[in-house]
């Protein structure tokens, strides 16, 4: 089976999870509180999982400690979110649907267009032409999922799709420095072509502090 297909059943398997959650809220069980505040646990375990899996000249380096206990601090941030704001199952659908159209945008039409590279050293894959794909499709989704739940064009969704989708690829590339520092390529396996848990939420990592901190 090739990579390709390989990630698209994969990512079918994770869209038929996501359909379930919302069919159990539909039927007044918060399926979506459940599974957000799984997946952010889960990507707290796998990195712990992942230092201590980690070479001690690697875990140990002066440089490298402060590093991977802000990770740590900001996933932990990223599960009480999900606690708090787990309740709000519309919200976090809407976060869900901005980063992942942000990151399935910015990987297509990065791969497709290519060109100038935004910070090799931390991710070779990253290129300019993603970064605007991926805004681009975030608000579009955003804007989407405004006229869906309201009927209507919201104008503020453009501003949430922008600074939702920048957000998350600051998230990816965060992500990636952290694996580069860590020497691995993804943090598990545990979705196959897809990586890790942390490799397929890192748009997580700034979005939902930041969003406890505004309607804090």
């Amino acid at each position: 089976m090739s990579e390709t297909m390989n990630r698209i059943l994969i990512a079918c398997g994770m869209l038929a999870v996501v359909g379930i959650a919302i069919l159990l809220e539909r039927g007044g069980v918060p399926g979506v509180y459940w599974l957000c505040v799984g997946v952010a646990f889960a990507m707290m375990l796998e990195f712990v999982v992942c230092l201590w899996r980690a070479p001690r000249d690697v875990m140990f380096n002066t440089k490298n400690i402060a590093l991977f206990l802000g990770f740590l601090a900001l996933l932990g941030l990223d599960f009480y979110t999900m606690l708090t704001l787990g309740h709000r199952p519309m919200m976090i659908l809407m976060i869900l649907v901005i980063v992942c159209a942000s990151d399935i945008s910015a990987w297509f039409f990065g791969r497709q267009i290519g060109g100038d590279k935004m910070w090799e050293r931390i991710s070779e894959h990253k290129t300019w032409a993603g970064q605007i794909a991926g805004i681009i499709g975030g608000t579009i989704a955003a804007i989407a999922y405004g006229h869906w739940a309201m009927g209507t064009f919201v104008s503020q969704m453009v501003w949430i799709g922008i600074g939702i989708a920048l957000l998350s690829q600051y998230g990816d590339l965060t992500a990636s420095f952290v694996k580069r520092r860590l020497k691995i390529k993804d943090f598990s396996h545990v979705l196959g072509g897809h990586g890790g848990i942390i490799d397929r939420f890192d748009g997580w990592i700034y979005v939902l502090p930041i969003i406890l901190a505004m309607l804090a």
